[in-house]
């Protein structure tokens, strides 16, 4: 799967598990759409997250993972 395609799929399937967990809270605790709306933010930033921690993070030898700058 191209990067690309990985990016999309983290940011909406943490935005889809997040709607999901906060509907449900919703629904259980009776407070209209409170939990719905915090639970998509922390679902986009928990894929965020995880995009950069696959590919934001820099190697373990203090270079940039997508660089090559003195490789040559």
């Amino acid at each position: 799967m191209s990067a690309g395609w990985t990016t999309v799929s983290y940011v909406l399937g943490g935005l889809l598990a997040g709607a999901l967990l906060g509907y449900l809270i919703d629904r259980v605790a009776g407070t209209g759409k409170a939990f719905l709306a915090v639970g998509m933010v922390a679902g986009a930033a928990g894929g965020i997250y995880l995009i950069y921690l696959r590919f934001g993070r820099g190697s373990d030898d203090g270079s940039s993972a997508g660089s090559d700058h003195g490789s040559r």
